[in-house]
């Protein structure tokens, strides 16, 4: 990826759309995605820090019956909510001291009433600017864009973002649409977590991103959290992704129609010609990015459908 700065999408509203739509037709469904209590939001995130989520789920249900509110666990024993977390694996026991105080403090300092903003949940012990935005989002819609792990992912490799936190938020900021922080912050967090993964599902997921991803127009899909792949100029990678995009112009092309378009020194005998040719875009059919038809004596690519 380069270092350049973020260049916007030229329809950021198709963008934002593209992802809304796809997260509410169909996504994977968590307690704490079904409801806006500040409480049960905050006890998710706080037990989903460095936890899998399918352990996070059955802890959390237990959780919440034994504990469903701030009264309740504000009056909980600590002792009892510290051996909670470590019987069920959730990581530092000071998260779950964090969790107990914060509830005390919502009851004592705040009449029993969650702030709603970013910086007044910071007030709350334990939690720091991820958390405390998370709430804000998920219980009102008063939140940022979220910016964790998988939103840095997904804005590297879609927007070619360089890997630095101020652009990551800046980026995030801008094309989170105003007052839809809830939605937005789960969808791209979703996106995130099922499409573009460390080895990302671009076609198996339906990426929302698709039309305007540059990792997948170029093949390269390093990451942050990802390894670095080969140098990219002159690499197979960097001819995939001129045969995809060669072939969003068209409805279809033959080999050596196709082959001037994706490198200048194409020969259709020569090392870089249709065998070559012939092997780049086997491989993107195998990948279901392209159809590849033999036809009379030629052969013809278009995009898959």
């Amino acid at each position: 990826m380069s270092e350049s700065a973020f260049s916007p999408p030229d329809d950021p509203a198709a963008v934002r759309r593209a992802l809304v739509e796809w997260y509410e037709n169909d996504h994977r469904s968590f307690p704490w995605r079904e409801t806006t209590d500040p409480y049960e939001i905050l006890v998710s995130e706080v037990m989903s820090q460095q936890t899998q989520l399918d352990r996070v789920v059955d802890a959390f249900a237990d959780f919440v019956e034994r504990w469903p509110d701030t009264p309740a666990l504000a009056a909980a024993d600590r002792a009892d909510v510290v051996s909670f977390w470590s019987d069920h694996s959730l990581g530092y026991n000071n998260r779950a001291q964090y969790l107990h105080e914060a509830a005390d403090q919502v009851e004592g300092e705040f009449d029993g009433e969650f702030p709603e903003t970013p910086d007044a949940l910071q007030e709350l012990q334990g939690v720091g600017p991820y958390t405390a935005n998370a709430v804000a989002s998920f219980a009102f819609n008063e939140g940022n864009a979220v910016v964790d792990t998988n939103v840095k992912r997904v804005l590297y490799r879609a927007f070619d973002v360089p890997d630095d936190d101020a652009a990551f938020e800046e980026t995030a900021d801008e094309l989170m649409p105003a007052g839809e922080s809830r939605v937005w912050n789960n969808a791209i967090m979703e996106l995130g977590g099922v499409a573009c993964t460390k080895t990302p599902s671009c076609d198996g997921s339906e990426c929302p991103w698709r039309t305007w991803c540059d990792a997948y127009a170029t093949g390269d899909f390093s990451a942050p959290d990802v390894p670095t792949q080969s140098p990219f100029e002159g690499s197979r990678r960097q001819f995939r992704g001129r045969v995809v995009r060669v072939l969003g112009e068209y409805d279809e092309l033959a080999l050596d129609d196709l082959g001037p378009r994706v490198r200048v020194d194409y020969s259709p005998d020569g090392e870089h010609g249709r065998e070559w040719l012939r092997g780049l875009v086997s491989d993107l059919a195998d990948d279901g990015l392209v159809a590849v038809e033999d036809r009379d004596d030629d052969t013809v690519v278009r995009l898959s459908r």
